[in-house]
């Protein structure tokens, strides 16, 4: 894009240069649920892809920087209502022990001091960039147990009709898979809910990257969780052999690596669903990006 559109359109360097800085400011106000998210982050497994999330958004905002030409820089009273109800909401979730709260509402005064300076029209046309900055929110425990449960029981029971197709000798007690008499927990070898929210992740990347037609895009969201099952199962599959067969070492080692390049896989996956409709003749695209 050149810089003499972005000037025609009313950028300007400070622009940028401002809402930075007030998005720094509101970081810093609220830099107690901020450290709390990143100690989360770093310290528990299950909420890993919170390290994801700013490349995610970054690269978002790339593939739509053509749109910067159409939104002008406007002062707008909208940013700070969205900084007021993210104060009144961190204010809340701390005062009332809601940790998702706390953490959103800081996140929405973040977001609401940049578009202070950056305008309306910014937040309409860049708005599906922004919303990912709603995985920054570690996932409250219940829901992450009632998404776990029954995704760990569903990965455990199709490894085993795999091993089972395979002519491989496996056994299974609910989520409890026996190999060579070694018991292996699917929780423990392959849990579920570390890889989940990290590939809804991507599917939303991936479906609001491309110009895709929203009907595609609701999709592939839609099929995330089943996406989350097959990768949990390509990871799972070498990992319980690895525990029946291998050292313990061994097998930690790869299901440690292996949680990681199911992330590629899975964005691989859905290019190949989008191929397979346009294969099939179904429109998947749109034509304009810089109108979605």
């Amino acid at each position: 894009m050149r810089i003499r559109s972005l000037q025609r359109a009313g950028w300007r360097w400070w622009h940028v240069a401002s809402a930075l800085g007030l998005a720094g400011a509101g970081v810093f106000v609220t830099r107690q649920a901020w450290a709390d998210i990143v100690s989360i982050a770093m310290t528990d497994e299950e909420s890993s892809h919170i390290l994801l999330v700013p490349i995610v958004a970054v690269w978002m905002l790339w593939v739509r920087a053509i749109r910067l030409r159409l939104c002008g820089p406007r002062a707008s009273w909208l940013g700070p209502a969205i900084v007021a109800l993210g104060w009144l909401m961190a204010w809340h979730g701390f005062n009332h022990a809601t940790q998702a709260a706390w953490h959103l509402g800081s996140v929405l005064v973040v977001v609401g001091a940049a578009i202070s300076v950056l305008g309306r029209a910014f937040l309409f046309r860049f708005f599906p960039a922004l919303l990912v900055l709603a995985f920054l929110v570690p996932v409250p425990g219940a829901i992450r147990q009632s998404v776990a449960v029954p995704l760990q029981t569903a990965t455990a029971s199709v490894t085993q009709a795999t091993f089972e197709i395979a002519g491989l000798p496996i056994e299974r007690s609910g989520n409890l898979l026996t190999i060579n008499h070694v018991d292996v927990a699917v929780a423990e070898a392959c849990n579920g809910m570390r890889m989940v929210f990290a590939l809804v992740l991507v599917s939303y990347a991936f479906a609001f990257s491309l110009p895709l037609r929203q009907s595609v895009r609701i999709a592939v969201l839609a099929a995330s969780p089943l996406a989350a099952i097959l990768c949990n199962v390509v990871r799972l599959i070498p990992t319980i052999w690895l525990y029946g067969y291998a050292p313990p070492s061994v097998a930690n080692q790869f299901h440690d690596w292996a949680g990681w390049l199911m992330l590629p896989v899975a964005f691989g996956l859905l290019l190949g669903i989008v191929r397979v409709l346009r294969w099939a003749l179904i429109p998947v695209g749109r034509f304009n990006l810089a109108m979605q």
